[in-house]
């Protein structure tokens, strides 16, 4: 178990490696501290289920850029790629419930593009991989809002600590794109869900 500053010059290094050799990083997001590891790398996904979520629902997916949606076999045109510029996370319907230690079986999965200028982007643009990114808690408790929060958790389970100080924010909206002009809430978070649909109209007219 490490712990990192995040201003540190070698922070972005140090999670980059942890990530590329199967590990899990705690580390803030765009919007509240994550648990972040490869989505391309089955047994990191499943080590990360086994400390996190239990009940196995699918995690969210960060994306270095839209062009990552075309891995995913998913049943949207590509114009739609560009309501991932809100920043909020859009859940899309898939062709199959391949794979399955990302999708547990459902024929959907969530995805977000970070803004840009946060720790986690640049981590993304870094390793040009998606990551898996679930808030850092045990399920039904509250996330952590520091190191020592997400330490009394998950101890040395964790294998890097992005230190970024203390971060309460609010938690990614997040939207379900049912087809064309149609969006249902899932849930309100970050971003107004007022605001995704003002913003979504120019993508979906």
């Amino acid at each position: 178990m490490k712990v990192v500053k995040v201003h540190k010059k070698n922070a972005l290094s140090s999670a980059v490696e942890i990530i590329k050799r199967g590990g899990i990083v705690f580390s803030p997001t765009d919007t509240i501290y994550g648990l972040l590891a490869n989505a391309l790398d089955r047994e990191a996904v499943e080590r990360l289920y086994s400390i996190r979520r239990p009940s196995g629902r699918p995690f969210i997916v960060l994306l270095p850029d839209k062009e990552w949606l075309e891995a995913f076999d998913l049943y949207v045109d590509r114009k739609y790629w560009d309501l991932l510029d809100a920043h909020v996370t859009i859940i899309f319907y898939k062709k199959n419930t391949i794979p399955l230690y990302l999708t547990r079986g459902k024929k959907s999965l969530a995805f977000r593009i970070p803004k840009g200028g946060t720790f986690v982007r640049d981590l993304l643009t870094l390793l040009d991989l998606p990551l898996v990114a679930p808030s850092a808690n045990p399920e039904g408790l509250k996330p952590a809002v520091d190191v020592k929060m997400a330490e009394e958790y998950f101890g040395d389970r964790i294998d890097l600590y992005i230190d970024g100080g203390y971060v309460e924010g609010k938690p990614s909206t997040i939207v379900r794109f049912i087809g064309k002009r149609s969006f249902r809430l899932v849930r309100e978070g970050n971003v107004k869900f007022e605001d995704f649909l003002n913003f979504a109209k120019n993508i979906t007219a």
